[in-house]
């Protein structure tokens, strides 16, 4: 059935907050000039800039990375990263709706709808004038309108339908939201720009959208049962990767770390991401530095940039690395699981042996000598004792006699663990919400992007784009529709096209593998989206949502979809019936 929805402070407040983006608008289009660029830009740079705040580690991108079995962040050492207990709740999925991190991610994310809607409000009347650069403009809205929908009903099992500020937005679910956004998806995929390049949405982008959207069809059709996956879901999905894929404008890139560099706008690998290049000052490189360790100072030319002792992946996504590959190291086996920048001497690496990390016990053989802008920290997965520049006890780099940075093992000084000022910063496989799995130096740690280069601090005006869709996750969605629908030597081929590309190392390139079934599938995407906002789709795709890891031990499939926030329902609970709370809450 379909409900009407009065959003008040939700979709008011988003209309007039234009001001919490910097995004510039001749970084949408060059092209643009006078005062043409001052209104389609001006309406549609909102929209696009919103992105950044939609998948802020606080809002979106949190609730849905921290509740799957990849990632888990702990209340450090009593001290750190408790906020209520909201990151806790998520993991174990104990989250109700009065919970701070359902609320800001449903808040951004529909305030980011209402972006959409006031940017396609300005540009209809123009577009229907013959404006053909507002045309294009409204397509493209109409596109990321349906892509954040297409968020919320991943998130929430619902979506809103609103044409305009005076009307009301009617709530779809079920069958009739997936008709929604399809629709949408649908009327612009003929049109839409082809040449804009990933920050813009573009007609690869919008068939990778209808891609995802019947891969996951079944379990949006019902999202508490078991999905059906239709065939003629999977014919979709074929058929919408293999436009993008035999388009040829995509290609593989062979280091995979390059996809998360400074310079990844240009990566032929990219389709869609949100356009930073040193312009979105709030995006503060929060996918870099949010895992990373307190102690950790990645940028020394920066000296306050640092990491955050967020969260590390679990166990039990780090045992399937190991499952995967035996007695081979993961960082060995696969180059997409490991990248090591920090070159230490081996006769430093000897030194280890016996030491206490204090001032006064490090000798020459400790440490050795890097430009601060040379310095570069390993990358992947991080395990063990960490490499870095190390302040002194006035807040100031160690350096060596040339005035160059001191690389050393570097110090646990964050947290209230036995370790702080006395040991190293060691990662540890276990973690978890005990007192010794929650200190602050537990858990492996994702350092999937760069710091960026060109940032005046070291933490704000990243340039590194957030990857929202690449060749990759095409080539992946199209093996499983392929699988499900029993071409099994095909999925084999489409995974061995993305394993076998990551080239660039040589010796850590995977190895092609010979079988392919739907658990060796669902671990390849873990291996290759990990840390990038899909492994709860996917667990909840692949049946594995309900089953138990470090602290999480609930099977509630009412859980697959979050709480719509209280205050949301409370907002709308003098109409009857017009936002209904999801089922388990």
């Amino acid at each position: 059935m379909k409900n009407k929805l009065i959003i008040t402070s939700l979709f008011l407040t988003s209309l007039l907050n234009w001001n919490c983006t910097d995004l510039e608008e001749e970084l949408l289009d060059e092209t643009l000039t006078g005062a043409q660029a001052e209104v389609i830009s001006g309406v549609i740079a909102p929209a696009y800039g919103q992105v950044s705040w939609t998948w802020r580690h606080t809002n979106y991108y949190g609730l849905t990375l921290i509740p799957s079995d990849e990632a888990i962040l702990p209340y450090r050492g009593g001290s750190d990263w408790f906020d209520g207990g909201k990151f806790l709740a998520a993991h174990s999925h104990n989250l109700t709706p009065t919970n701070d991190l359902v609320a800001s991610g449903w808040n951004e994310l529909t305030k980011n709808i209402s972006r959409t809607l006031s940017a396609i409000e300005v540009l209809t009347p123009l577009a229907e004038e013959g404006d053909t650069v507002a045309t294009d403009a409204l397509y493209e809205m109409k596109a990321l309108r349906a892509y954040l929908n297409m968020l919320l009903l991943d998130g929430w099992g619902l979506v809103l339908q609103k044409e305009s500020a005076e009307e009301l937005s009617v709530v779809l679910r079920s069958q009739e939201a997936i008709d929604y956004i399809e629709g949408e998806l649908l009327s612009v995929v003929d049109v839409i720009n082809t040449d804009k390049g990933p920050g813009r949405m573009t007609q690869a982008a919008v068939w990778g959208l209808l891609a995802r959207l019947n891969l996951n069809a079944a379990v949006y059709r019902d999202p508490a049962g078991t999905p059906n996956f239709t065939q003629e879901d999977m014919d979709r999905v074929i058929t919408y990767t293999d436009n993008i894929i035999n388009s040829g404008n995509f290609s593989l890139s062979e280091e995979y770390f390059e996809l998360f560099n400074d310079d990844n706008h240009t990566n032929p690998e990219l389709i869609f991401a949100l356009d930073q290049r040193g312009v979105l000052e709030r995006e503060h490189m929060r996918w870099a530095y949010w895992p990373i360790a307190g102690a950790m100072f990645p940028r020394p030319e920066h000296p306050r940039a640092d990491g955050t002792d967020g969260p590390a992946i679990t166990s039990d996504f780090y045992q399937t690395w190991v499952d995967a590959y035996g007695d081979v190291d993961p960082a060995e086996a696969d180059a997409r699981f490991y990248q090591r920048n920090t070159i230490v001497p081996e006769a430093q690496l000897a030194d280890l042996a016996g030491r206490e990390p204090l001032l006064e016990t490090e000798t020459e053989n400790s440490y050795f000598c890097v430009e601060d802008v040379a310095f570069e920290m390993d990358r992947g997965i991080l395990r063990g004792i960490q490499w870095g520049p190390r302040k002194d006890e006035e807040g100031q780099f160690l350096t060596c006699d040339d005035g160059t940075i001191k690389i050393l093992p570097v110090r646990q000084t964050k947290g209230n663990s036995p370790a702080r000022d006395v040991g190293y910063v060691d990662h540890t496989l276990e973690i978890d919400f005990s007192n010794e799995g929650s200190l602050h130096n537990t858990g492996y740690r994702p350092s999937k992007y760069q710091f960026s280069r060109t940032s005046p601090n070291g933490n704000s005006n990243s340039s590194v784009d957030i990857v929202l869709m690449r060749l990759a996750e095409i080539y992946l969605m199209r093996a499983e529709a392929k699988l499900r629908n029993g071409d099994n030597a095909g999925a084999l081929a489409d995974v061995n096209t993305v394993r076998t590309s990551r080239t660039a190392r040589p010796a850590q390139t995977p190895a092609a593998l010979t079988a392919m079934d739907l658990e060796v599938l669902y671990r390849e995407r873990g291996f290759e989206l990990y840390w990038e906002g899909f492994r709860r789709t996917d667990q909840i795709r692949f049946g594995t949502y309900e089953d138990t890891w470090t602290d999480k031990t609930d099977a509630d499939p009412n859980h697959r979809l979050f709480p719509i926030p209280q205050s949301a329902v409370d907002g709308a609970s003098g109409i009857e019936g017009f936002l209904v709370q999801n089922p388990g809450y």
